[in-house]
């Protein structure tokens, strides 16, 4: 059967520390179309780099701003369904993003539901095998982070 090449997207993996605990939250957002979900993703944008693509969709879908990660964590597939019903293969390049900012408007706001979550329960929700390895990479990583901050 003959297969399109996947069409590009962009992430974000939008993360804070707890301010008391330390411990690590991501943030995630139900997608408009299934209700699963999901990062913040979209299509490639005319003059902007991934990365940035990656933290202006978190802003446009979840209304939060912060410092973005140049290299991408790893990337992901998933078929999209379209409006008209067709399915299209789709490779997402992920991008970690600090969260520093929540604003209250925002391009999106009302249409999805958000929530702050444990890696572990970030895991448990995603239904893409390769964004929950991303997810569990990325908690390892800033679990090894903040030990040897804390040896220094």
């Amino acid at each position: 059967m003959f297969r399109r090449p996947p069409r590009q997207q962009y992430a974000a993996l939008c993360y804070r520390l707890k301010k008391k605990t330390g411990e690590l939250e991501m943030l995630l957002l139900t997608s408009r179309d299934t209700g699963r979900w999901v990062i913040p993703k979209g299509w490639p944008m005319p003059g902007k780099l991934s990365h940035e693509v990656a933290a202006r969709e978190a802003y446009e879908e979840a209304g939060v701003r912060g410092a973005v990660e140049t290299t991408p964590l790893g990337s992901f597939g998933y078929d999209k369904v379209l409006k008209d019903g067709i399915q299209v293969p789709c490779r997402v390049q992920v991008y970690a993003l600090e969260v520093n900012e929540l604003v209250k408007n925002f391009k999106e706001k009302g249409e999805r539901s958000m929530e702050w979550v444990s890696c572990d329960e970030a895991v448990k929700r995603v239904r893409e095998p390769e964004l929950r390895d991303l997810i569990l990479a990325f908690a390892q990583r800033m679990t090894q982070t903040s030990a040897i901050a804390q040896i220094k």
